[in-house]
């Protein structure tokens, strides 16, 4: 643990990513496909939300949210922040916020991977292929699962995103031999192919009605530069991934890894470390917004989720710690009320910040995910991340 005299602003910050929580359509989303895009308004529009905590910390007063009531006394420092990475992927997303941005995008297979990469994966896993078409994780399983059960080969898809999912019942492969064949496919997807994941999708049941388990696991590329997370860790800070975050940043940086099966376990497991003693970051990413509702399309369970996350939010609020700060934001939009695809979507994303003694600041419009990290390593007093050295901080807001 870092020794108390060497310590920032604050001793604990919680850094909680909600999957696919975009605010509104960010200024270059017609470039991909996503013009008029807005997830919080298509949950708003359901009239089913109950978010009184995430309006109380200025959600509704961030530039450009019009639909939502204001908070005339907001407790945070709010914003909205924009892109700089050339992708709308949890990975470029989660490493821009970590302070990495990401120029290129990942390459993405709309017809399928080239012959070269599945006769590799053949290769390495002993094992034919089914599907290799882009296609719903739910729907997939469906159409193919029956076959699967049959042959043992794998089913393997993809979708507009920048990721290579390899699905398998689980008395057919094992969880363990699934993520042996996606380590392995991980290596062949290089180059020229290098996706940003490689997603171990495990299901279970009989044919029709299959169902994925919570044993999936994401391959993601190695962070081509150190992140906020591997500078703070070298600097003696605790960094605890919760959910997905050990995956998506390959291990770097963090130094104990909590893995969870969803939102409701995130949620408890951050709940939890409330109660502990550490000294650092607690990067946690809760997945089930853009996995469960977002890709399918479902507003209302959507709504439902985000609601149950206020009410986490309430609870927390109130258990923080006088050097406790909570900083709530997004790594990509993922409308549940946009037909045009079921994928995500290219969306500005909000930055919340809030201690015990914080009052409402707008931190206007920033160009820039790497703007969280800025604010993060300000406050820790370490340097900042390669892509954040010349972003705005939120930290003078956060220490007045």
């Amino acid at each position: 643990m870092k020794k108390a005299g060497n310590r920032g602003s604050f001793q604990r910050v919680f850094f909680i990513v909600l999957d696919g929580f975009g605010i509104g359509a960010a200024a270059d989303a017609a470039e991909f496909g996503d013009a008029g895009a807005s997830t919080i308004k298509s949950v708003w529009e359901t009239g089913e939300a109950r978010i009184p905590h995430l309006l109380s910390l200025g959600l509704g007063n961030i530039d450009g949210i019009d639909f939502l009531p204001k908070n005339p006394n907001p407790r945070g420092v709010y914003a909205r922040l924009s892109e700089q990475s050339g992708g709308k992927d949890t990975t470029v997303g989660h490493w821009e916020l970590a302070g990495l941005v990401s120029k290129e995008p990942h390459p993405t297979y709309p017809n399928g991977f080239p012959n070269e990469l599945l006769s590799a994966i053949r290769e390495a896993s002993g094992r034919d292929i089914l599907c290799n078409l882009p296609y719903s994780g739910t729907e997939v399983i469906r159409d193919y699962g029956a076959e699967h059960m049959k042959s043992g080969a794998l089913i393997i898809y993809t979708s507009a995103d920048s990721v290579c999912q390899i699905a398998a019942h689980e008395s057919v492969i094992p969880p363990n031999e699934l993520y042996d064949i996606c380590l392995k496919a991980r290596a062949i997807f290089s180059g020229k192919h290098a996706v940003g994941r490689i997603i171990a999708r495990p299901f279970e049941g009989e044919a029709p009605n299959f169902r994925r388990t919570a044993r999936r696991r994401d391959f993601s590329l190695e962070p081509p530069a150190d992140t906020l997370l591997d500078i703070a860790s070298a600097d003696g800070y605790d960094v605890i991934g919760v959910g997905k975050i050990e995956d998506i940043f390959t291990g770097h940086g963090i130094t104990r890894s909590l893995h969870t099966s969803g939102n409701r376990e995130g949620m408890q497991v951050t709940e939890d470390l409330l109660r502990e003693d550490f000294c650092g970051i607690a990067f946690v990413n809760l997945v089930d917004f853009d996995m469960i509702y977002g890709h399918r399309r479902d507003a209302h369970g959507y709504t439902a989720a985000l609601s149950e996350f206020d009410s986490f939010l309430g609870r927390f609020l109130d258990e923080m710690r006088a050097d406790d700060l909570l900083i709530i934001t997004a790594d990509h939009g993922t409308d549940p009320g946009f037909q045009k695809s079921t994928d995500h979507t290219r969306e500005d994303v909000p930055f919340l910040a809030v201690h015990k003694g914080s009052f409402g600041r707008n931190g206007g419009s920033v160009h820039g995910f790497g703007a969280v990290s800025a604010t993060v390593a300000d406050l820790l007093n370490i340097k900042r991340p390669r892509d954040a050295v010349a972003l705005p901080s939120f930290a003078d807001f956060l220490r007045a």
